[in-house]
């Protein structure tokens, strides 16, 4: 299979500095550099253009109370882009399957069929008691399953759907509109209650970047999770890029966003991560211990943004050859869907597109 490479939205701002993800560092970066980018509709279609002239298959947008709404901002760029899709995140918990059926069908009419979904069930307590959600972590889980029953049952039955489960109770639910073409469903957790509903309801299932390794590991119980559920899983992962036109051109970029990272702001943040219930946050934590002299975890794996940003901590770090090279390495394993993201996004697309693309391409591992 060939490889789906996709972008990413900083829909909570943009910075040559890393911005974090929960953290307020937004707010900060905001008020103290004059280079920080807020997340305006006009920017954000910039990068969306860029990824789409670049090659790129779609973009994904984070959710939270510390970014701007997902679904609203991506409906507008959608009508400034012809081509990308957009991989909207979204809480389950926070929305009926059947509205959230109802907003895919209309996304999926107004794009021409650009919408794919990531269904985030959410890992800080703190988080998600702001939205009003206290149930514990594996209830959510366990919720999470029967969103995403009910999600394709509506979404699919051509005769209205029930269902009678412990969270959710609906009756005679269905989208009548025509035509819809049902999103494909992305889905990330490390925990084994996590695992179990990926196994169960979701196309492809996501991992943040560890060592290959790692990775290895994990497909290799995924799969064997999804067999014994009588299905097969597509995997992708997540991943932060520095590609130059040479190792030492890369490597000295992330050492100045290391340098731009105070020790204050490291101690805060893996406090905050710390006391969350992620066990993907814990695994992100662990490879670099709050240290700043063990960040290389595998050649080209870079674990600094970690320190301080929440979710997918590690970066691919290297020549553009190199950055390819890696790349190949995770897709050699089973991974096929590739998010990348890196800051400021805008630049960053236009250095990855220019220089690993074309590698990757030459290879065979993308379409023409």
């Amino acid at each position: 299979m060939s490889v789906h490479l996709h972008w990413y939205l900083p829909t909570n701002g943009d910075s040559r500095d890393i911005v974090g993800s929960g953290d307020g560092s937004q707010h900060t970066l905001g008020a103290v550099a004059d280079g920080f980018r807020r997340p305006t509709v006009e920017y954000l279609g910039q990068i969306a253009r860029a990824a789409e002239q670049l090659g790129f298959e779609a973009v994904l947008t984070p959710t939270g109370t510390w970014c701007e709404d997902a679904w609203i901002t991506t409906a507008a760029l959608s009508q400034v882009t012809t081509r990308l899709k957009f991989l909207v995140a979204f809480r389950p918990g926070l929305v009926s399957p059947t509205l959230a059926a109802h907003q895919a069908a209309t996304f999926q009419r107004i794009s021409g069929g650009r919408l794919l979904l990531n269904v985030v069930t959410g890992g800080d307590p703190v988080e998600q008691r702001r939205f009003g959600d206290h149930l514990d972590h594996d209830q959510r889980y366990e919720r999470t399953g029967e969103f995403l029953a009910a999600l394709r049952g509506v979404s699919d039955a051509a005769e209205p759907f029930d269902l009678d489960g412990r969270h959710y109770r609906i009756e005679r639910a269905r989208i009548p509109f025509e035509p819809y073409a049902p999103p494909a469903v992305f889905f990330g957790g490390a925990s084994p209650a996590a695992e179990r509903v990926a196994a169960r309801h979701v196309d492809v299932y996501l991992a943040w970047g560890e060592t290959p390794p790692q990775i290895a590991e994990r497909l290799e119980r995924m799969r064997k999770l999804a067999a014994d559920a009588g299905r097969t899983l597509t995997f992708g992962i997540r991943f932060h890029v520095l590609s130059r036109d040479t190792p030492e051109a890369a490597w000295a970029e992330a050492e100045r966003l290391l340098g731009r990272i105070d020790d204050e702001r490291v101690t805060l943040v893996q406090g905050q991560f710390a006391a969350g219930e992620s066990v993907g946050q814990q695994r992100m934590a662990a490879l670099h211990g709050g240290r700043r002299d063990q960040l290389v975890v595998y050649p080209n794996v870079w674990a600094g943004y970690g320190l301080v940003r929440g979710g997918a901590g590690t970066a691919l770090v290297g020549s553009h050859a190199e950055v390819a090279e890696r790349i190949r390495e995770y897709h050699d394993l089973g991974v096929d869907h590739f998010i990348l993201s890196g800051q400021p996004h805008l630049e960053e697309a236009y250095h990855f597109g220019e220089g690993v693309l074309p590698i990757l391409r030459r290879a065979g591992l993308l379409e023409p």
